[in-house]
């Protein structure tokens, strides 16, 4: 086993330790990083106040042998409009180009919500597909303060009802897909992309208004999205957090863009140097900063993710689920076989090529998805 994996054995590890003190950074980071503008402070103060009743909640829950994970990520619709190269969504064929069937309506989604914030769960990252296309679900989204909403966007659906929207419901922060310059934007996701993205964002400053930046970092990109020069311009926007997530192949011809081990050592290196540097924004990486929770955070130790159609998945990355929040409760579907088997294996925990050590295992995956069926 690689030594910065193995450094951390899980019988020696407070997980749900581990995640309340990254909850309680990634707030502290946000209140400083929003000091210069008042309403985004005031509710973040508020919402310091919530993630702290929460995290009291999960350590409730831990100590009576549950874990609750403090973020799921909710992918609230599979349709989108771009077509950006190498996009995994696609190539698992869970993001389509029409209005998907029987997907879970937005009372559905609230109801998921509402158990999420009673079982103590801070974060829900809205996803697709393009989630802008969900309107009626992030308007419900917006009523549950106690639960901060980033939603991974696009960016080409955000219109003046949605700028209205996030002025009234500071806990929907819109982070905006960017790939670094305006050239590998616009030849990753389309022409005109990267001027509709700068554009927004000169609007939402104009209207002091926060929002992130999720880049998705390829081989190609990883030295310019790092580069202080693209930083600082989105700094200079207004940008507050910025999500760097390392490109998953999901097929063999796309491997070529997923960074290499020297690659995500420099990326690594360079945000711990951009935390220490830049502290007027937050900087996240994914899967970069799970090493330091010895091992992958998925399935449930961290966080789960349920897709469109209510089938509760391990990740974003490893579409598979035994259960649907349908025909169950969400903790139910938080203690599905195949969540339970992951976070008892070795699996989530072991050394592996890449960046995901679930689409690494993901015949290990399929095979405890078999398991759990018979």
């Amino acid at each position: 086993m690689n030594s910065c994996w193995g450094d951390i054995m899980l019988n020696d590890f407070d997980l749900q330790e581990y995640l309340t003190e990254g909850v309680e950074r990634i707030v502290k980071e946000s209140i400083k990083a929003t000091l210069r503008n008042p309403k985004e402070s005031a509710f973040m103060l508020k919402f310091a106040a919530a993630s702290r009743n929460a995290s009291k909640k999960r350590r409730k829950a831990e100590d009576a042998g549950e874990h609750i994970p403090p973020f799921l990520i909710a992918s609230i619709t599979s349709k989108c409009n771009l077509h950006c190269a190498g996009c995994y969504s696609r190539c698992n064929h869970a993001t389509v180009d029409s209005e998907p069937v029987q997907q879970l309506k937005a009372e559905e989604w609230l109801n998921i919500f509402d158990e999420a914030d009673e079982m103590g769960i801070s974060f829900i990252l809205l996803a697709g597909g393009e989630p802008m296309l969900r309107r009626d679900i992030i308007e419900a989204a917006g009523k549950k303060h106690n639960i901060l909403f980033p939603i991974f966007t696009n960016g080409t659906f955000i219109d003046e009802k949605y700028f209205a929207l996030f002025d009234k419901c500071r806990n929907l922060v819109p982070i905006m897909s960017i790939e670094g310059n305006r050239e590998i934007t616009d030849n990753r996701r389309g022409t005109g992309i990267y001027d509709k993205l700068i554009a927004n964002m000169e609007e939402f400053k104009k209207r002091g208004l926060i929002f992130g930046a999720s880049v998705t970092v390829t081989k190609q990109n990883f030295k310019e999205v790092t580069s202080d020069k693209f930083l600082n311009k989105l700094s200079d926007r207004g940008c507050k957090a910025v999500i760097f997530v390392e490109y998953v192949p999901v097929t063999e011809e796309s491997s070529e863009l997923a960074p290499t081990d020297s690659e995500r050592e420099y990326l690594m290196n360079e945000i711990q140097r951009l935390r220490q540097e830049s502290p007027d924004m937050v900087y996240i990486s994914f899967p970069g900063d799970e090493k330091s929770s010895g091992g992958c955070v998925a399935a449930g130790r961290g966080f789960f993710h349920i897709n469109s159609h209510g089938g509760a998945e391990p990740c974003p990355f490893s579409p598979y689920s035994d259960v649907n929040v349908r025909n169950s409760s969400l903790r139910e579907a938080m203690h599905s076989p195949l969540f339970m088997a992951l976070q008892s294996g070795e699996i989530l925990l072991d050394d592996h090529e890449g960046g995901c050590v679930l689409y690494e295992k993901r015949e290990l995956v399929e095979a405890l998805i078999s398991q759990s069926a018979n």
